[in-house]
């Protein structure tokens, strides 16, 4: 199972799929999409810890942050 953690003002909410599961898989790389449309970054962490950015959706990525766009003032 592969995680997609979307943050925002209420906290976080997650969103499981099953790379073997084809409507699954299309829904996550619809929320990929969306929430990145719209400016979202979204992040791939590794074993470490260390999140890198990603600009396109990896199906692969076990767990995938969502980072809602900072606005300074």
């Amino acid at each position: 199972m592969a995680t997609q953690i979307v943050m925002d003002h209420n906290g976080d909410s997650r969103h499981q799929f099953d790379l073997k599961d084809s409507s699954a898989l299309l829904d996550a790389e619809k929320r990929f999409k969306q929430l990145t449309g719209v400016g979202y970054t979204a992040a791939v962490r590794d074993a470490a810890g260390t999140a890198t950015v990603i600009r396109s959706f990896d199906p692969t990525a076990k767990e995938t942050l969502f980072y809602p766009r900072l606005v300074g003032g």
